[in-house]
């Protein structure tokens, strides 16, 4: 009798660490890793589920290339992750989700900063990110489109380096994704981009082919494209994919 009762509660044990039915990752999965273009901190901080590196979608594809340990990669450019696409590192990408640029400010626009051609003005103490990372190369599109050339005090390896720059006082002005204004509250001040001069972001998401997680990699993929991933997205500042 008491063999059985072990039994039954064995068995319970393992049903319960079986997981849901409803795509999420499950309690009894290991959780994967999710290297994530660093515009997706706040997003998939809101959805959990995964451990995650936040960074540059460049720097993430050299760490993926040299054999770093992710399960899931997210990028914020298709650009990058054709480089894996190509390596035959990921399998088929999907996008989950795009994103337009504004320029951002100190909190309240303490500059009156109305547009891109107040960029060049001297005094202005702007900051951009690095032309190698998606954000700085859509920042170096839209300055082209409104024929204005700016001399940045630095450049940034993600946008919320470049983000924390304006808030934190020591720059006046960066150009970065519209989410992360939204991510910034109170501590910033966004000006629009207008749609002629703007450019429209492409966020694709793949599953590494080296994981050693492929269930919860792919469950988490999927809990990205459900609509509670979307909605999350959304209030977030992004765009729907």
């Amino acid at each position: 009798m008491r063999r059985l009762m072990l039994a039954a509660v064995l068995v319970l044990v393992v049903a319960v660490g079986c997981g849901t039915t409803d795509g999420t990752a499950t309690t009894g999965a290991a959780r994967p890793t999710v290297f994530g273009a660093a515009s997706l901190t706040e997003a998939f901080t809101d959805l959990g589920g995964a451990t995650f590196t936040f960074a540059g979608s460049s720097a993430l594809v050299t760490q993926i290339q040299q054999g770093a340990p992710a399960d899931v990669f997210a990028s914020a450019d298709e650009t990058n992750m054709q480089k894996l696409v190509d390596a035959g590192l990921v399998e088929t990408p999907k996008v989950f989700a795009h994103n337009t640029l504004e320029i951002v400010t100190g909190s309240g626009n303490p500059k009156r900063i109305t547009g891109l051609a107040d960029l060049d003005r001297a005094g202005l103490i702007v900051v951009l990110a690095d032309p190698s990372v998606p954000v700085g190369r859509y920042s170096q599109q839209v300055l082209t489109k409104a024929g204005v050339t700016v001399k940045p005090r630095s450049l940034e390896l993600d946008v919320k380096a470049a983000l924390t720059k304006v808030t934190t006082g020591e720059a006046d002005a960066s150009i970065v994704y519209a989410s992360d204004v939204a991510a910034a509250g109170n501590d910033a001040t966004g000006v629009e981009i207008p749609n002629d001069q703007n450019v429209t972001a492409t966020y694709p998401i793949a599953v590494v082919k080296a994981t050693a997680h492929r269930t919860s990699a792919e469950a988490f993929v999927q809990k990205v494209l459900s609509t509670r991933g979307q909605a999350a997205l959304q209030r977030r500042g992004f765009l729907p994919a």
